[in-house]
């Protein structure tokens, strides 16, 4: 369904690469247990110029995020997120703290 919904959207005209989840030690899913192998063997057999990472605002999906991150250190690809904050039409007081905090990090100037 993320997918469909980034299609929908008509913001990016690329490839796709699911994972299928999201790495969680607590739960028992490792690296190996989610499709990490093959995005690292796409990227290493393509020139892709940036990977846009579009993992949910948990902490699993930060754990994810930062290790394909750290597996890609040392790689010509630009590593980005997707931004992450309040939504439009959204109202400051209905907000939870790390929404708030990530929505002060990721501001922009005007």
């Amino acid at each position: 369904m993320d997918v469909i919904v980034l299609e929908q959207s008509g913001g990016f005209f690329g490839k796709y690469h699911v994972l299928h989840g999201l790495l969680s030690p607590i739960e028992g899913i490792n690296p190996e247990d989610i499709r990490l192998a093959p995005l690292f063997q796409r990227i290493a057999e393509h020139p892709y110029k940036e990977l846009i990472i579009a993992t949910n605002p948990s902490m699993e999906g930060d754990a994810t995020a930062m290790y394909i991150q750290r597996k890609l250190a040392d790689t010509p690809i630009r590593i980005t997120r997707l931004a992450r904050g309040l939504p439009s039409g959204g109202e400051l007081e209905y907000a939870d703290q790390n929404t708030l905090l990530r929505a002060l990090s990721g501001r922009q100037e005007m």
